[in-house]
């Protein structure tokens, strides 16, 4: 017995994943403040990241306090966040990168 709903189903929902934002491939970088326009970064620039692999095994710190301590920073000005992923949860990273003196 032949199933078309079934295959046409499969179809639909592999097209829909594929259409989504970052589903293959993402690499962003986004900022964590909302005053962007008046920030000055400081000198120094510390990053701290954490990483995933199918969405089963995660290790890393990305806080904002662990990338302060990498970058000798004691007084923060800006952070940002980067996200990489590949499929989606096949392997996804996430960095924070913190700026200040």
């Amino acid at each position: 017995m032949k199933r078309p709903f079934a295959r046409t189903a499969a179809a639909l929902l592999g097209l829909a994943a594929l259409s989504l934002p970052g589903c293959i491939y993402a690499n962003i970088k986004v900022p964590l403040d909302t005053d962007v326009n008046q920030t000055k970064l400081g000198a120094k620039k510390g990053e701290s990241t954490s990483r995933e692999v199918l969405a089963l095994f995660a290790w890393g710190d990305s806080s904002t306090q662990a990338a302060a301590s990498s970058g000798g920073i004691t007084t923060l000005n800006h952070a940002d966040q980067a996200y990489f992923s590949i499929l989606g949860f096949v392997y996804a990273s996430t960095t924070t990168i913190v700026y200040g003196d």
